[in-house]
């Protein structure tokens, strides 16, 4: 079977550059999943997806212009209904046959070409026949019209086409843009497929200003990328165009020298990449003034605005240099530099006026403010909200450094939402927080003040820093708390994909403050102490929203690399003090690794099934009741043995305190060997279900030793 390389290309109008890639992937991905399925397209073929603003494409080798025939069996009934009493075919039988295309002309023969076979309890009867494999024309078609269907569009549009008929009229097609040619080519060959209104040809367009020949025609498939280059001015391939684009930056910033480097943003690079089909990097320039303005201030406004790449000098202070991704290379490129200088300059100016407009106000002229913007319709206005953070931090901050981190933490709340009110954080809501820390330094606040107003939306997102002194911690903390308890007090919780008010971010920057700053503060006392500040605009929310918590800490434990046994064993206690966490799994994980701890987890996991049955138990052992050898012997090792473990465990060493337990092996198997626990006599066996409760609530300290048990 002789098989050639195909390539597919549909060329659209300019696609949304945030999505460019994706659909390129699903679109070359969903076309080649298709022609496997179908056998048109081995399983280890190679698939090239290639993605500009004006097309989607994909090459896939080894595709064959005739899939083979397949063997099909099909089951058609069961015999009973298929023959009659003499073994001759029923009627239904033969529509059966004649449906799926067999010969009936002879019913006798028709019968004994059929295969019998037990199926469930009886015997049924299997038509056995060749499928003749898709051609590429059909094959192509379906797969083509899938790849269409399962593109990730995130809108779609409606367009009408003139359609070929004698009297003149217009069809409507639904797509993400219209679409003007079709490319199918298998070698060098033609596949005549439609889609969109389309008839697939080898001819496409190039670069809008830039190519050199219109249209762009494609002699073989294997030659798209390079005749696109060289013919139509077009760096096809997403990758490739990203590739040059980073290496021109990195080119352009060596000949400005200095040590001078564009910002790095992944995001901004890809959006760019999907916006140029030849890249061209030039170095422009603004005004020094304005590099008084914050540099967040001005980066933003580069990036979000013009697509730019600021350049930053050795220390990561903006410079007045910046690149442009432009998409003609001109011989003189002058005008597109100062064209581009000549946009960027209101951009700057804007900035600016907004930046000294903010400043002739204090951030605390700007609390009253905050009453009169709504934060939610059941919690009230921010205003509110401010002084419910307000009374968080002033809680948390008394416990863990007294009276004047909560005093300096109560001002930092009481300020840390004033910037909303602000020109540049509604011209730019990025900026919420940066801006505060810059005019809180304006009005005279203290270091400590202006850097909380910043850090208190801290961690912002996986891996983000944490806050960097205590006031901003203490804020960080009231302020994502406030958000907890309040959202899951109004009933408004994250479902599904869907966490509007980002609930899950907030629990995670709650725990990575907890854990990572060892505070000590237990969580159900956190949120113990958040409730009440809402008066009665809540419902008690305690119990969903710890569990929330420790599925969050969970899922974070074993990204972390934790099994899920390990973690298990230490959330079913539900330690209050997250900080120990970690100590604990790794207590847990150097206790598993013991011999004796299979058997000493089989055991707790049966002691704790005994005391489950029991009820109410007093762990309390009197000796003088003690009669067998085996729980004479199990007590004596708990008289040594608990003690050591205990002492160990308030000394912080979880790992120690568990091994001390590991000599109870013997002990404990002995007892389960030698002693009824629930003995006819009551003294006895309450005296047995003690002493089984004291070892239960020494072993189980650390971890649910049970959920290791396999």
């Amino acid at each position: 079977m002789t098989t050639q390389n195909l390539l597919v290309e549909l060329f659209v109008e300019e696609l949304p550059p945030k999505a460019l890639n994706k659909l390129g992937a699903a679109f070359a991905g969903v076309l080649a999943e298709q022609l496997k399925a179908q056998g048109l397209a081995p399983a280890d073929a190679v698939v090239t997806a290639f993605a500009s603003p004006r097309r989607l494409a994909a090459h896939v080798t080894g595709v064959a212009a005739q899939a083979a025939d397949k063997a099909v069996q099909q089951k058609l009934m069961p015999v009973a209904v298929g023959l009659d009493a003499t073994g001759q075919a029923t009627p239904a039988l033969l529509k059966k046959m004649q449906a799926l295309g067999a010969d009936v002309s002879d019913p006798a023969a028709a019968v004994a070409a059929l295969k019998r076979a037990p199926d469930g309890k009886a015997d049924a009867l299997f038509y056995d026949s060749i499928v003749k494999g898709a051609s590429l024309q059909a094959g192509l078609q379906k797969a083509l019209e899938e790849a269409l269907a399962k593109l990730p569009i995130p809108k779609v549009m409606q367009y009408q086409l003139e359609t070929d008929c004698e009297l003149p009229g217009w069809s409507s097609v639904n797509f993400v843009r219209p679409a003007h040619s079709l490319i199918a080519l298998h070698g060098s060959a033609v596949v005549p497929v439609k889609a969109l209104g389309l008839t697939a040809g080898n001819s496409t367009q190039g670069h809008r200003f830039e190519a050199k020949i219109s249209p762009v025609v494609l002699q073989h498939a294997d030659q798209y990328a390079e005749t696109l280059r060289n013919d139509g001015a077009v760096i096809a391939s997403f990758a490739d165009r990203r590739a040059e684009i980073l290496r021109q930056l990195q080119a352009a910033a060596a000949r400005v020298g200095g040590g001078v480097r564009p910002i790095e943003d992944e995001a901004l690079l890809d959006e760019v990449t999907a916006l140029v089909e030849r890249p061209n990097v030039l170095v422009c320039e603004f005004e020094k003034q304005f590099l008084d303005v914050p540099q967040e201030c001005l980066i933003l406004t580069m990036k979000a605005n013009q697509k730019y790449f600021p350049l930053l000098d050795a220390a990561g202070k903006l410079t007045h240099q910046f690149l442009v991704v432009s998409n003609i290379t001109p011989d003189d490129a002058s005008a597109v530099i100062q064209g581009n200088e000549r946009v960027v300059r209101p951009r700057l100016a804007d900035a600016k006026f907004f930046f000294d407009q903010d400043r002739k106000k204090t951030l605390e002229s700007r609390v009253e403010g905050l009453s009169k913007v709504v934060y939610h319709n059941k919690l009230g206005s921010q205003g509110d909200r401010m002084a419910r953070v307000c009374a968080i931090a002033r809680a948390i901050g008394e416990q863990i450094g007294g009276a004047e981190l909560a005093e300096k933490a109560v001002l930092a709340a009481r300020l840390a939402k004033t910037d909303l009110l602000t020109d540049m954080v509604g011209e730019f809501p990025e900026l919420q927080g940066i801006m505060g820390n810059y005019y809180a330094r304006h009005d005279g606040l203290s270091e400590e003040i202006a850097s909380a107003i910043s850090d208190h939306y801290c961690p912002r997102f996986a891996g983000d820093h944490l806050p960097s002194n205590p006031v901003g911690l203490v804020v960080a903390l009231a302020d994502k708390l406030e958000t907890l308890v309040g959202m899951f007090g109004i009933g408004n919780l994250p479902t599904g994909d869907k966490d509007p008010f980002a609930l899950r971010r907030h629990a995670l920057g709650v725990i990575r403050m907890l854990v990572e700053k060892d505070l000590a503060l237990g969580l159900p006392e956190l949120l113990a102490l958040s409730a009440p500040v809402f008066g009665d605009k809540i419902v008690g929310t305690s119990d969903a929203l710890i569990e929330f918590f420790y599925d969050r800490l969970s899922g974070s434990l074993r990204e972390q690399g934790f099994t899920a046994q390990e973690v298990d064993a230490v959330m079913a206690l539900r330690p209050a003090r997250l900080g120990q966490v970690n100590l604990f799994l790794t207590a847990v994980r150097a206790f598993a690794s013991l011999p004796e701890s299979p058997a000493l987890a089989a055991a707790n996991k049966r002691i704790g099934n005994i005391l489950k049955k029991a009820g109410e138990v007093d762990a309390h052992v009197n000796p003088a009741l003690l009669q067998e050898d085996a729980e004479k012997g199990l007590y004596a090792a708990m008289q040594k043995l608990l003690p050591e473990s205990e002492a160990l465990f308030k000394a912080g060493d979880y790992t120690a305190s568990l091994q001390t337990l590991a000599a109870l092996r013997a002990p404990v198997d002995a007892f389960f060997d030698d002693v009824m626990v629930n003995a006819e006599e009551m003294d006895l066996r309450l005296n047995r279900q003690g002493l089984l409760k004291s070892l239960h609530a020494a072993m189980n300290r650390v971890a649910d030793l049970s959920r290791l048990a396999t």
